[in-house]
């Protein structure tokens, strides 16, 4: 990990950015708003713990501040830094391209050798977008493969984290690591209902080379009162392999998610299971090695654009695909291959070409879910004053969820939904609790609003409390 940059923070200059006059802080209040105090009493947590900025967006003057550059665990409101500085660098129309190649000609429908399937980067390889690249290849005429399928992923460094590493759940898609093929988040959908005394099986996409045991039993009883309807285990410890147990009743919702296999596998497994689906033929195996330079392109896809992107990473905080956007970043700036460490060099250069230097930011992998990433509340607060007077400002905002309404605050200030009045990005941890964005107040002034809860609990309620006191004070300025 690139070490925080040790650069005076006086050297935060606004108008090297063209951002007009620099942040004030004269207007900056003593004390903090009575029911702020009453929330943070109540909740046991200290003022020590919390840091607030609330400024205008037009002109960065202050209304209310705490603990401004004190170097705090984001979670997932790093995200506004990842995904606004991938929208400055690469533009809102950036694609990704994924791409065929054979390395022999195609003949009455016959590649007598491989198939080279080379991984983009692409972050938003849907399992529908994944059917359709195996439909455009097979509208190309060919039928059938006689060699193996071959995946290219020399995009990227070679990488040896763990995704169990975090929190030892790397079956959940939040623990998803990024990969230059990365198909569907690596995630397959397992329902299971009663019928006729039976449990029936749906695994969705299901990957041609998965093996299910199911060993689900169909019952008459209620549904567990611990709630776990369906328990997976890995057979011989066989990633292909999987027995799903457990009990399922008439009104049970056997449904779960979970992230399975190894990127390369999943990739391999679904697109057979696509191909054959269209009548493609194939009874060869996986091999992974770069593309020989002999092959020639058959087909390629192109992928939604990074605007698209940016906002399915922030509606639904995509861990992967913030990790993307970000060796994205790299790959642009140094070329392949690119790692972690890559990403967060050429996040460092990006910010510093715009005159945001931040010499607390610990950028790790960039999308928040790190015991290491660190940030204050003041350079959030810049980061959001900067995509205010950006060229890309509309697609900024609008990948932001809206409060009541959508993506992670969906549930949240459901009071205010009609008034979409709230467009903020939500970030949560173990110990953290935060929240990072824009506020359209009663008399129609549009502020940016951080605020970060580190303490013990935090994450649990007791952070949201204070989070959500914040945003309402704001949103009554006029």
């Amino acid at each position: 990990m690139i070490p925080a940059l040790a650069r005076p923070l006086a050297l935060f200059l606004l108008a090297a950015i063209g951002l007009g006059a620099a942040v004030a802080s004269a207007s900056t209040p003593t004390t903090l708003p009575p029911r702020l105090q009453q929330v943070m009493m109540a909740e046991g947590i200290p003022a020590t713990a919390v840091s607030i900025v609330v400024r205008e967006a037009s002109t960065g003057d202050t209304l209310l501040e705490l603990n401004a550059a004190t170097s705090r665990s984001p979670a997932s409101t790093m995200k506004v830094l990842t995904t606004w500085s991938s929208l400055e660098a690469l533009g809102p129309n950036h694609h990704w391209h994924t791409r065929a190649y054979a390395t022999a000609a195609v003949r009455n429908g016959r590649l007598n050798g491989d198939l080279i399937l080379v991984g983009g980067g692409d972050p938003g390889l849907t399992a529908e977008h994944w059917w359709r690249f195996a439909r455009v290849l097979r509208a190309t005429g060919l039928q059938t493969i006689d060699g193996d399928i071959v995946i290219d992923r020399s995009l990227y460094k070679t990488q040896s984290e763990d995704p169990d590493e975090f929190d030892g759940k790397g079956y959940r898609a939040y623990n998803v690591l990024p990969d230059p093929l990365l198909v569907n988040l690596q995630s397959a959908e397992f329902h299971v209902h009663a019928e006729n005394g039976e449990a029936r099986l749906l695994v969705d996409p299901s990957p041609a080379n998965l093996h299910v045991d199911n060993r689900v039993h169909a019952t008459t009883q209620g549904c567990p009162q611990d709630g776990r309807l369906l328990r997976f285990t890995t057979i011989d410890a066989d990633p292909l392999h999987v027995a799903i147990d457990g009990a399922i009743g008439p009104t049970c919702p056997g449904y779960a998610q979970r992230s399975i296999m190894t990127a390369p596998e999943y990739a391999f497994g679904t697109f057979i299971s696509f191909w054959r689906s269209l009548g493609g033929r194939f009874d060869g195996s996986l091999r992974l090695a770069p593309r020989p330079e002999q092959s020639t392109l058959v087909a390629e896809l192109e992928s939604d654009s990074l605007a698209e992107v940016v906002r399915n990473t922030n509606k639904w905080s995509s861990n992967a695909m913030a990790r993307m956007l970000l060796l994205s970043l790299a790959a642009e700036r140094f070329g392949a291959p690119v790692g972690a460490q890559d990403g967060e060099r050429a996040l460092l250069d990006f910010l510093e070409s715009r005159g945001l230097l931040m010499p607390e930011l610990v950028v790790d992998n960039g999308s928040g879910l790190s015991r290491q990433a660190r940030i204050s509340a003041d350079s959030l607060s810049h980061t959001l004053h900067a995509a205010y007077h950006g060229r890309y400002f509309p697609e900024f905002i609008a990948s932001l969820p809206i409060g009541g309404q959508d993506g992670t605050l969906r549930k949240r200030f459901v009071d205010l939904a009609s008034e979409a009045h709230i467009r903020m990005k939500t970030g949560h941890l173990a110990g953290v609790a935060a929240i990072a964005g824009y506020a359209t107040t009663r008399g129609g002034r549009l502020l940016t609003v951080v605020v970060m809860v580190n303490a013990p609990g935090a994450e649990s309620g007791r952070g949201d409390a204070i989070v959500d006191t914040v945003v309402r004070w704001a949103l009554d300025r006029r």
